[in-house]
């Protein structure tokens, strides 16, 4: 799904509900090719996926804070804007 056409992964991005999922399937093409590269295709295991996501960019690991750890957390624990 992962190297789907943009049509195709943005109907499923409204389909799935795990929200690592669906931020995935929001991202571009480079970072989802590099996730599956290596990710994916070494196994999947999650410690891959940790050292994927911290050699990543500024702007890719902010993303994913805020659309899917931040709105994971209770309301009481969420940073306050500004």
């Amino acid at each position: 799904m992962l190297r789907a056409p943009a049509l195709v992964r943005k109907a499923a991005a409204r389909q799935v509900r795990d929200p690592v999922e669906q931020w995935m399937l929001r991202q571009p093409g480079p970072v989802r090719a590099s996730y599956v590269a290596e990710v994916l295709e070494k196994g999947g295991d999650e410690r891959l996926a940790e050292v994927w996501m911290l050699r990543q960019p500024e702007a890719v690991r902010e993303s994913y804070i805020n659309e899917v750890l931040v709105p994971g957390l209770p309301p009481k624990l969420r940073p306050r804007d500004g």
